[in-house]
Formats: structure tokens, sequence, C-alpha cells
């Protein structure tokens, strides 16, 4: 297995829409493995194939605490939705940024699974609102999209401040002091 890079708000790569997955064999079995290791590893709740820059119709997940229900959807279409909630949200692709979004509390979604068998499941509360999340980066969508312009440029010029601060400290000599 092996940690995927995750691309980071504006990286234009996020706003590519996903493609149908339509090959069930072992490089998808393997991209799904370094999916759950890149996101355990962030530490993150849920992962599109899009913010890994492979634009296929995958998203994997684990809203549990103890990492015990790991989830792969493979071609999710929500085919239910009820209810209508406030959470705050965060994403592995906008770091150390959250706010609230409105979603719906229920979903039921059809997918399939890594092996290419279709399954329905009903989602609730942080699960639905992780599914629907993530199914929005295979439209190209992020969460900040939600959000005001005037919130979104903020973000933006921070995560880019946080880039430029990264990459000055990276460069920084061996034994140098980092602040």
């Amino acid at each position: 297995m092996a940690l995927l890079e995750i691309l980071e708000f504006p990286d234009p790569r996020l706003r590519t829409r996903a493609v149908p997955v339509t090959q069930f064999d072992a490089d998808l079995v393997r991209l799904v493995d370094d999916m759950f290791e890149t996101m355990y590893a962030a530490p993150g709740i849920g992962l599109a194939a899009s913010q890994v820059n492979v634009h296929r119709r995958l998203l994997v997940m684990d809203v549990s605490k103890d990492r015990s229900d790991a989830l792969v959807f493979v071609n999710p279409e929500i085919v239910e939705r009820d209810g209508i909630g406030v959470m705050e949200e965060g994403c592995l692709s906008v770091p150390n940024i959250f706010d609230e979004v409105e979603r719906a509390q229920r979903v039921v979604v059809r997918a399939q699974d890594r092996h290419g068998v279709v399954f329905e499941r009903e989602l609730v509360e942080l699960a639905a609102v992780c599914l629907q999340h993530e199914m929005d980066h295979l439209e190209g969508k992020l969460f900040v999209d939600y959000l005001s312009s005037l919130k979104r440029d903020r973000i933006r010029r921070k995560l880019e401040k946080d880039r430029k601060a990264r990459a000055t400290s990276d460069a920084a000599p061996v034994g140098a002091a980092r602040i």
C-alpha cells in the first residue's frame, strides 16, 4: 500500500468531474487500499478519488471512532434523501478549515463495491453528510462552494499563505531553527 498525495484547494484538478469506473480489477482494489491508508493517515473520515488526482467515481469512508466501518462506494448515486440539517464540515483538501454546510440528514445510496457488486445502503447523520461531501468531490465541487465568495477568498488566501510558509520551512537548511 502507498500514501497518495491529497490535492489542496485551489488546485484546479479538484474541479474535474469524475468518470464512471468500468474496470473492477486488481488496480482498483489497490487504489481502494491506498485511499484508505491515505485517509486514515491524514487523518480523515472520507476521501474521494478526485482528491488524489484519480478522476473516477470512487470514494471511501469510515466515520467510526475505531476505524471498524470501512465503506467503499464505486459509481455512487443517491436514490433517496430526507431531512435537512446543518453540520460543521472540514476537508482533507481544505486543511484546517471548518464551516457549517446544509445537507440531507438521511440518504439512500446505490453503488458498487470494489468487486462491482451493486448494493444499496441507508446512511444517516454524519455518515450521510460524509457521503454527500465526498460525492460533491466527484462532481468537482468542494464544501467551500457552499460558502460566500468572501469566505472562499479568505480561505484561498490563508491556504496559499500556509503553503508558502511550509515551503519556506521545508527549504530551511538542516539544523536551522524552524519558527
